[in-house]
């Protein structure tokens, strides 16, 4: 029946708005949750053992996903080009921190992949409007390059993860950024099934996937991990001099 039809798609279009912006408010709190790290890194003016890599990772990935939403390329995304413009904003104040107190050899690191980054998106957007002229090509050709970079930016955190089991410590992966990253790859997997879009739902299943092996990590090495201002008893040393012995000394340790 043509009016029943009618009505699911509606009704699919309206849940699919409403996951959507759940997923936008979940992904502005993902965008945020490296903020007290970053507080952190100012207050220490010291990058400390923390990586760059998911940062200029995720960046890559906004400007993939704001061309991708773009009516020129998928149109009905609006949606998808709100969070990720956002998120590309607060990326790129995150490196400029990141930057000013890193060490000169991150520093051309970081300059080195930005670089690279910018050149790809002049490539990518040059290519698919010059070479592409359907929306379903560049959907295509656009989606593909989100599914590839997408994945890479879940995936990011791995190397963190490697550092965990290295040396028992979570100190460097904090638990905000690993459930809010699990929330957000559940989200938008769900977004994308409602109506359903395979570019959007591979990148952020695997997301989903690997935000909960971060929490998995984190449950077993948390208690692990040494607390800061933690005072340590040391054991005391008496020291006894025996008269009799010819003076000898003697040692105890006291616990």
């Amino acid at each position: 029946v043509p009016g029943d039809q009618d009505s699911k798609m509606v009704s699919a279009d309206a849940a699919r708005n409403i996951v959507g912006i759940v997923g936008n408010v979940i992904s502005f709190g993902l965008f945020l949750s490296p903020v007290p790290t970053f507080w952190r890194i100012i207050k220490a003016k010291d990058v400390e053992e923390f990586k760059p890599d998911p940062y200029l990772a995720t960046l890559l990935n906004c400007m993939l996903w704001v061309f991708y939403g773009l009516p020129i390329v998928h149109p009905n995304s609006i949606l998808v080009v709100t969070i990720n413009g956002i998120g590309l904003v607060i990326e790129s104040a995150y490196l400029i921190i990141f930057f000013i107190y890193a060490t000169r050899n991150t520093r051309l690191k970081m300059l080195g992949v930005l670089a690279v980054e910018a050149l790809f998106m002049v490539g990518v957007v040059a290519g698919v409007l010059l070479g592409a002229h359907t929306h379903e090509k560049r959907s295509m050709i656009v989606g593909i390059l989100c599914v590839i970079f997408g994945s890479v930016m879940y995936a990011s955190p791995l190397t963190i993860m490697g550092k965990v089991i290295k040396t028992r410590s979570v100190e460097y992966m904090p638990f905000v950024l690993s459930l809010v990253n699990f929330l957000n790859g559940c989200c938008w997997t769900g977004y994308a099934l409602i109506k359903f879009d395979l570019y959007i739902t591979i990148p952020n299943g695997l997301g989903a996937v690997f935000g909960l092996a971060q929490l998995i990590l984190y449950g077993c090495y948390y208690r692990l991990t040494p607390k800061k201002g933690k005072n340590v008893e040391l054991p005391t040393v008496k020291v006894t001099k025996n008269s009799v012995g010819g003076g000898r000394v003697s040692v105890t340790v006291e616990k």
